[in-house]
């Protein structure tokens, strides 16, 4: 960890025996993301372009997954932001433990998210539930440099879409 990292996680990519933890974590984060079972989760896994994690002594304590532009991904968000972009990165899901919430976890995992990506020219895009509201998230992906470019309302669910700007290679 670098020393402005404060987060008490270590961030690592997917390894197989995370499954059973990212499934607990993605449960319980229910409503902000949707309820899946292990089978889903692993297609979702299976199908994304990096799966984050963040480990604490070991355990995985939160996760980001990302899914890339050109998929044969249904979820009706998914499609949304595909009709309107091309070459990004969509953040399906990110969820912290809630006892490890306010650690910088969900900032440490973008950060990973956005190096692993940087001088793609992929831009990265998401929703946040408006309906039920989670303006924590909102405020979150705000705060990282994502900037509001749509809304729908699904009737069960409203969602703000979010886009932030490539990562630009960094010269070595």
């Amino acid at each position: 960890m670098t020393s402005d990292n404060i987060s008490p996680a270590q961030i690592r990519t997917f390894q197989p025996g995370d499954l059973p933890h990212l499934l607990q974590l993605n449960n319980a984060a229910v409503p902000a993301v949707n309820e899946l079972t292990a089978e889903e989760l692993l297609d979702l896994v299976n199908s994304a372009i990096v799966v984050v994690v963040a480990a604490v002594d070991d355990v995985p304590a939160g996760f980001l997954l990302c899914v890339s532009d050109g998929t044969g991904y249904e979820s009706r968000n998914y499609l949304w932001l595909s009709e309107r972009f091309s070459n990004f990165a969509y953040t399906d899901r990110i969820c912290v433990d809630q006892s490890l919430r306010g650690q910088k976890i969900g900032d440490a995992l973008y950060a990973r998210l956005f190096a692993h990506l940087e001088g793609t020219g992929r831009c990265f895009v998401c929703e946040v539930n408006e309906r039920p509201p989670n303006p924590g998230s909102l405020k979150f992906h705000k705060r990282l440099g994502f900037e509001e470019i749509g809304r729908a309302d699904n009737g069960d669910k409203a969602v703000v879409y979010l886009k932030r700007d490539p990562e630009p290679a960094t010269s070595a």
